[in-house]
C-alpha cells in the first residue's frame, strides 16, 4: 500500500483547509482510510477515517460537526478529501494519512508501522 498526503498549510482561526490522501494498493477493500494527528508533546489523536467497502465512517469527538471525510474509488486507488472547517488553533498539528482498521483511528498508537505515511503540517493561527 502506498499513501500520499497534501494540503496543509497556515490558516487563520475560523478558516478551512481540505487535505488530501492518496492512497494505491490492493489490500486497501479490506479496511479504512483516514487521518490521525500528533501536536508537539502531545499524544496521538484520531481524526476521521472511511470504509473502502462502504460508506462507514468514523470521526474523533473533537473534530465532529468541523470536519466532513470523503472518497473517490477506482480499483484498487483511493483518494480520500477531509474537508476541515471552523479550525481552532488546538488543531494544529502534523495529520498523517492511515489505513487499518476503523477501531485503529480511535486508537492511533496502536498503528503498526508502516501503515502511515508522511505527514503534512496545519497550522491555526492568527
Amino acid at each position: 500500500v502506498q499513501l500520499q498526503a497534501s494540503g496543509g498549510g497556515l490558516v487563520q482561526p475560523g478558516g478551512s483547509l481540505r487535505l488530501t490522501c492518496l492512497a494505491s494498493g490492493s489490500a486497501l477493500r479490506y479496511y479504512s482510510i483516514g487521518w490521525f494527528r500528533q501536536a508537539p508533546g502531545k499524544e496521538r489523536e484520531g481524526v476521521s477515517c472511511i470504509s473502502v467497502r462502504d460508506e462507514g465512517t468514523y470521526y474523533g469527538n473533537s473534530v465532529k460537526g468541523r470536519f466532513t471525510i470523503s472518497k473517490d474509488r477506482v480499483d484498487n486507488t483511493v483518494t480520500v478529501h477531509l474537508q476541515m472547517n471552523n479550525l481552532k488553533p488546538e488543531d494544529t498539528a502534523v495529520y498523517y494519512c492511515a489505513y487499518g482498521p476503523e477501531s485503529l483511528f480511535a486508537n492511533p498508537d496502536w498503528f503498526p508501522t508502516g501503515q502511515w505515511g508522511q505527514g503534512t503540517q496545519v497550522t491555526v493561527s492568527s
